[in-house]
């Protein structure tokens, strides 16, 4: 019997070698119509009169290769997220070697309607990992608030949560535990590790949210990685302008600009068929209206200014150099107005950034593609408060002055090398790419601080905080990452992703390894579902700002009976960095999902993910008692008392759970709707970040995230409607509020760190649009209203236990009627 099986086996073997002998060998490349390759492209041959087909996908140099089962007569189809699909195209395939290039078109608006605006993305057996992509003709389709703001068009993601700061929080994670990358480069904020840049909504190609256990070449972002890709000219010149007429709103009795956003674009070529530029600018002025606030004091503008300028030249048909700069311009007097904080409580905030990149792209022959690239990012910012009193913390607001008077300044500057290999068969087919991270980022600061009070519902003084030091503070950092990663497709339908990536910084000064595991696997019969999964160990970056509080301001606190009478300080509380070996925070991700695409252009997904981070930084009160001061802080501060030492540890938990369900489906390749739905919860044992700057006080600090959201739907779509040239455009989402903590006259908590929650959150917006021809140019005119249900969604909450107004909310957005008119060039007839 195992004679026969092994006789059995080899006749098999000998079948399957003759049969890849007498295939036929299709391979070539797909680039866009500037010649850039597209990578993850998936080109399809179907035989004519024949069912089935065979696939394959491209890699990075935009290369692919099928074996397909005899010469004759096929219909191509060639697809990639954000490009119009080549669909049914015919061609004629001889015995032998067979060589087929297919160039694909960058989505754009069109007048006309057309069946190829549109195309649901390809399911990608040979992507392992999570990802959801938006494309730049969805970001400027869907009506979401401010739509001349990126980050504001983020939230139309599932997973991706926005905070009532303005703060984007991907699959639970803190803002600055994603890692922002623009055109390949890391955008991030030096300081912060947040998205900061302002970028117009009309520059982006596309946004692509990699999440779950991410690829060995992307790391420093445990909770994912935000790619923006950003256009780039033909041959073509075009010019679009949005927003150039000012809205005007009638808000409390009177007429007023509440908010003009123009933006203008022009892209061409600089040389036809060999450089080509875009360019995108965009104006913000904001009118902000507190409506509990009296009249003259209820008002603050702001400005914001951006500029970004694209630029491909290809040098050779092999080699390509990308360039970019972007200007970032910002003002904002009386920032931070709000019920609780009048006037006098703002601060006048002045910001700037310049981020230049270039990238050379070198095909090397035998599909090696080498890429090397430098960024530079640079940010001042400026906080400046309306006067020197000293700020006052009550249970019905704030008063005086803010305490804080500061300038910053912030730095990155990036080189990369990525090479990618020529595939080699090994039990299948692999796949090899490898990398190369260098970075320098530097911080520096001059912070001068009054002090403030917190006061009782008598106006006696509980406690008051003063401040000593210089403030000044210097810090820098070099960080080094290398990644490998092998792409092995075992099987046409199994491909495993197997990965190693190394961090080292200067901060920490030693190595860490991941490992980076991933698997897609399609079914025999079930070409268009796929089960995929994976499992990685992800190491944040090291943030700047809580290296560097050290170095900044003590502070100083005296505390007082209930009759206003000083009982203690003032006691000292110091930030210090005294760990000999602090470990980089990393989480543990694991993914499991399940995608099917059905006929008639849905698709459907559900996913499960799961992270648990761990040796996170925070700050932990060490002081047990006067006698135990080391003798080097007792010394500094002349034997005073103290009140806490906080110690950078490694003690900080976090856990995330999430299970996803997404409906998608493409009506007539144009239009398209969407709904996802999201139960998650986000824990953490450091819900309270101990800064010098903020007032909350906790003793037991294990509780749900700030921007925790157990249930979330999304849900949008651009529908067409019984009159040919007008369309619908909807958004609605539906979130459980956000946690708060209550606190007492001394700013401490009451109870658990974020026991309550704001009202359930429920914005549905609902916007008509009509596309015309007028004066022989192309016109898209646009009306609609946001939060159509008037459901009050409130963003502040007076949490003071004391107050009269405890657990009042306040804030948020009215029903509001919104036009938009854009200009999107000249008819082409």
């Amino acid at each position: 019997m195992r004679v026969c099986c092994t006789f059995e086996l080899l006749v098999l073997l000998a079948a399957t070698a003759a049969g890849a002998e007498a295939g036929i060998r299709v391979s070539g490349k797909v680039a866009n119509e500037t010649d850039a390759p597209l990578g993850s492209a998936k080109v399809v041959f179907h035989p004519q009169g024949f069912p089935g087909g065979v696939y394959a996908y491209t890699d990075p140099s935009g290369r692919y290769e099928a074996m397909v089962s005899a010469a004759g007569e096929y219909l191509v189809d060639v697809e990639a997220a954000g490009y119009f699909p080549l669909k049914g195209y015919p061609v004629t395939l001889s015995a032998g070697a067979n060589d087929l290039d297919f160039r694909l078109n960058r989505l754009r608006e069109f007048y006309q309607s057309v069946d190829v605006s549109a195309a649901p993305p390809p399911i990608n057996i040979e992507r392992t990992g999570t990802q959801e992509t938006v494309t730049g003709a969805q970001i400027i389709n869907v009506p979401y608030p401010t739509t001349n703001d990126l980050r504001n068009a983020l939230r139309i993601i599932p997973g991706v949560v926005q905070d009532g700061r303005g703060g984007l929080h991907i699959n639970g994670g803190a803002d600055n535990q994603a890692m922002y990358t623009l055109n390949g480069f890391n955008i991030t904020d030096p300081l912060t590790g947040r998205l900061e840049s302002r970028l117009s909504v009309e520059a982006v190609q596309s946004v692509d949210v990699v999440s779950g256990a991410l690829p060995a070449e992307q790391g420093k972002g445990s909770a994912g990685v935000v790619a923006i890709e950003t256009r780039t000219g033909d041959d073509k010149f075009r010019t679009t302008a949005t927003n150039f007429i000012p809205g005007v709103e009638y808000r409390k009795g009177g007429l007023l600009i509440g908010g003009w956003t123009p933006r203008v674009n022009f892209s061409g070529p600089i040389r036809r068929g060999r450089a080509w530029f875009s360019n995108a600018f965009d104006t913000q002025f904001n009118n902000t209206i507190v409506r509990e606030l009296p009249k003259g004091q209820d008002q603050t503008t702001s400005w914001r200014v951006s500029n970004h300028l694209n630029t491909q030249v290809n040098i050779t048909p092999g080699n390509i150099l990308y360039t970019g700069f972007l200007v970032n311009i910002y003002t904002a007097p009386q920032w931070g107005l709000s019920v609780l904080d009048p006037r006098e409580t703002t601060r006048d905030l002045r910001r700037r950034q310049w981020f230049f990149h270039a990238k050379d792209q070198l095909y090397l022959g035998r599909d090696v593609l080498v890429e090397v690239g430098y960024a530079a990012n640079r940010t001042f910012g400026r906080e400046i408060p309306q006067g020197h009193g000293f700020y006052q913390i009550t249970p019905d607001g704030n008063r005086g002055n803010f305490f804080l008077d500061a300038i910053r300044k912030s730095s990155r500057d990036q080189i990369l090398v990525n090479g990618f290999f020529p595939e080699f068969k090994l039990a299948g087919e692999h796949r090899v790419k490898a990398g190369l991270d260098l970075n320098r980022l530097a911080y520096w600061q001059d912070a001068r601080r009054t002090g403030y009070e917190t006061l009782s519902r008598d106006w006696l003084p509980r406690r008051r905080i003063e401040f000593g030091g210089s403030g000044r503070a210097d810090i820098s950092n070099y960080e080094t990452s290398w990644f490998l990663q092998d792409s092995w497709k075992h099987r046409p339908n199994l491909v495993f992703e197997v990965g190693l990536r190394g961090d080292w910084d200067q901060l920490l000064n030693y190595w860490n390894v991941s490992p980076r595991l991933g698997f897609a696997w399609s079914p025999r019969g079930m070409e268009h579902t796929k089960i995929s999964g994976g499992y990685g160990m992800i190491h944040d970056a090291t943030p700047l700002r809580v290296f560097s509080r050290p170095q900044d301001q003590y502070s100083l606190t005296t505390y007082f009976t209930d009759d206003g009478q000083v009982y203690r300080g003032p006691a000292v509380t110091v930030f210090t960095i005294n760990h000999p070996r602090l470990a980089r925070p990393r989480q543990r991700v694991f993914n499991v999902g399940l995608e099917r695409e059905w006929t008639a252009g849905v698709h459907t997904r559900l996913e499960y993910l799961r992270k648990r981070g761990r040796y996170g930084f925070t700050y932990v009160n060490r002081f047990t008692g006067q006698e135990y001061v080391p003798s080097e802080l007792a010394g500094q501060f002349d034997n005073m008392n103290f009140d806490a030492i906080y110690a950078l540890t490694n003690d900080r938990r976090d856990a995330y759970d999430s299970v996803q369900v997404t409906l998608r489906h493409v009506i007539r390749r144009q239009w398209e709707w969407m709904v996802s739905y999201t139960r998650s919860h986000a824990r953490s044992n450091a819900v309270v970040d101990a800064t010098i700057d903020d007032p909350v006080v906790t003793t037991f600090n294990t509780g749900p995230m700030p921007w925790d959201s157990p249930n979330r739907v999304i849900s949008w779509g651009y529908l067409p409607t019984f009159w040919k040239k007008w369309a619908i455009a909807y958004m609605v989402e539906y979130r459980t509020g956000f946690p708060f903590s209550i606190l007492n006259d001394e700013a401490a908590v009451v109870g658990g760190v974020n026991a309550q929650r704001f009202p359930i959150y429920f914005e549905p917006n609902l916007h008509l649009e009509r596309r015309f021809e007028f004066r022989k140019q192309l016109w898209a005119f646009r009306m609609g209203c946001n939060n159509v249900t008037n459901h009050r969604n409130p963003t502040v909450v007076n949490n003071n236990a004391s107050s009269d107004r405890y657990l009042q909310f306040y804030g948020g957005v009215d029903r509001s009627f919104n036009f938009r008119i854009r200009w999107l060039g000249k008819s082409p007839s």
